[in-house]
């Protein structure tokens, strides 16, 4: 399924989704980037991924068209890697919540404490 409509807002840092449904994703800049799916982060087969931390403030830059299939998104901290088809996209607002609060959990597990400054998750 591809989306309708793909709206940046850089000021609240958030990619806004429209699918054919109806539905609407607000993804977070950071969730988007922490889930990218380059080979930097989630490795190059089972446990190879790799926790991204830090990434409480970055913004996207840049959507680049890839086809009719995908989005390159290009964040502020020089992360270009890895190519959102519509399949993930739907699948990362789908399961935000549980994705999300997993991620959560393991910055708990390290110890690691998020950098909101107020920002919207």
């Amino acid at each position: 399924m591809t989306p309708t409509d793909i709206t940046l807002n850089q000021l609240s840092r958030e990619l806004v989704l429209t699918w054919p449904t109806g539905e609407e994703h607000t993804l977070s800049c950071e969730y988007l980037r922490v889930f990218s799916p380059s080979a930097e982060v989630r490795g190059h087969g089972p446990g190879q991924e790799r926790l991204q931390i830090g990434k409480e403030n970055v913004n996207i830059i840049a959507i680049e068209p890839v086809g009719r299939y995908a989005v390159k998104l290009v964040f502020d901290d020089n992360h270009d890697s890895g190519l959102y088809d519509w399949n993930l996209l739907y699948d990362l607002g789908q399961n935000h919540a549980t994705y999300w609060q997993q991620y959560l959990d393991k910055l708990v597990a390290i110890g690691y404490t998020r950098k909101t400054a107020g920002q919207i998750i």
